[in-house]
């Protein structure tokens, strides 16, 4: 068992080798599966029941993951079939491999209804583009010629699927208890992340299996996209941490999505509530002229974002600022075809808080 420097602790010193099944509690089993990025992994669980499995998120899309699943079947379940597939939202790390495995083995699919959805037209989102897309981009401080070139690559080109989403699903809401086996499973949801995140909760085991709501090292990315332009996210996943803090006790032990299963969840809840508060003040403090959104990233991220990643970093500063003109602490105007942000106090910036966090070596991380 080893503690890190915010003082959770990792049960486990070291990862299982991708495909290969590390027993959690009796009838549990954690599996990472590979994915084609800087993070490099997803971890998908396996609940045992009486006749048969469930299988929690599902990893990317492609043949290496869909390879793995044929040899988890093949040697780990048992000669039990598949009964049933949770994704816990949306994103294609979670449900890549949900078509796959529903088509071949005949399992339900279940999600919360929101996230389904979103799933069943994410791959559209950017390739359809508009003059939504392009106007909101725009007024971030997006020029028009980094987005003509991004259209011409593969970010903004839908792939076919040669297992697409299933066309049918079983929904899960907040408050459903899910018997598995001896044991139920309570679905919590939390929002900001995407829409409607399902994690499952074992009182019995001590268990919460938390997808991407709960990460014990990196942050999740809370973004406002084209799709949404006024949406507040991070409204949602500050709500959601104080509903977990409410609900979850601190013995508990988590299952996340990435990175390793842990303990301390109360203490890393209030890191995240801690962190984007953080971050909503230093975007105070930096704006006390008017300010695009563009302007704004160095500040939060060190690394200088290109691509994708400028994407993604523009949507959580974005999603900050969002929040920020809803607690009525900045202004928005536009500037010709630009939002500009102020702080409605101008005084902020000669009152800079110098134990503000660093920004992040990293890029932004789509999980």
């Amino acid at each position: 068992m080893t503690e890190d420097a915010s003082g959770l602790t990792y049960p486990f010193e070291d990862a299982p080798a991708f495909g290969t099944p590390r027993e959690i509690a009796p009838g549990v089993l954690w599996v990472q599966l590979p994915l084609p990025m800087s993070l490099n992994h997803i971890n998908v669980y396996l609940l045992e029941g009486t006749n048969g499995w469930t299988i929690v998120d599902t990893g990317m899309r492609g043949e290496d993951a869909r390879n793995l699943w044929q040899e988890i079947v093949d040697n780990v379940l048992g000669g039990k079939p598949i009964d049933q597939i949770v994704c816990t939202h949306m994103h294609p790390d979670h449900t890549g491999q949900a078509g796959f495995i529903s088509t071949e083995w005949h399992a339900p699919l279940l999600m919360s209804y929101s996230e389904y959805y979103q799933a069943r037209v994410m791959s559209t989102m950017m390739g359809s583009g508009g003059w939504q897309m392009t106007e909101y981009f725009e007024r971030c401080g997006i020029s028009t010629a980094f987005l003509e070139n991004m259209r011409s690559g593969s970010n903004f080109t839908p792939q076919p699927e040669d297992y697409p989403l299933p066309v049918s699903f079983l929904r899960l809401t907040d408050g459903d208890v899910m018997d598995i086996g001896a044991y139920q499973w309570q679905v919590i949801t939390g929002k900001g992340h995407s829409p409607e995140h399902v994690c499952l909760y074992c009182r019995e085991l001590s268990l919460l299996i938390s997808g991407d709501q709960i990460l014990p090292v990196i942050t999740s990315n809370v973004s406002v996209y084209p799709t949404e332009p006024e949406g507040n996210p991070l409204l949602g996943w500050m709500e959601s941490h104080v509903k977990f803090q409410s609900l979850i006790p601190d013995d508990v032990f988590v299952l996340p999505a990435h990175n390793s299963p842990f303990m301390g969840v109360q203490a890393r809840l209030q890191q995240l509530i801690d962190h984007h508060e953080d971050r909503m003040l230093i975007i105070e403090e930096n704006c006390t002229k008017p300010t695009p959104a563009t302007d704004l990233l160095p500040f939060l991220f060190k690394r200088k974002l290109e691509s994708q990643n400028m994407f993604m970093g523009l949507g959580e500063c974005v999603a900050h600022l969002n929040c920020l003109m809803s607690r009525k602490r900045i202004e928005r105007t536009l500037d010709g075809n630009l939002f500009v942000y102020q702080s409605v106090d101008p005084t902020l910036k000669d009152r800079a808080h110098p134990d503000h966090h660093e920004p992040p070596d990293g890029a932004p991380q789509m999980v």
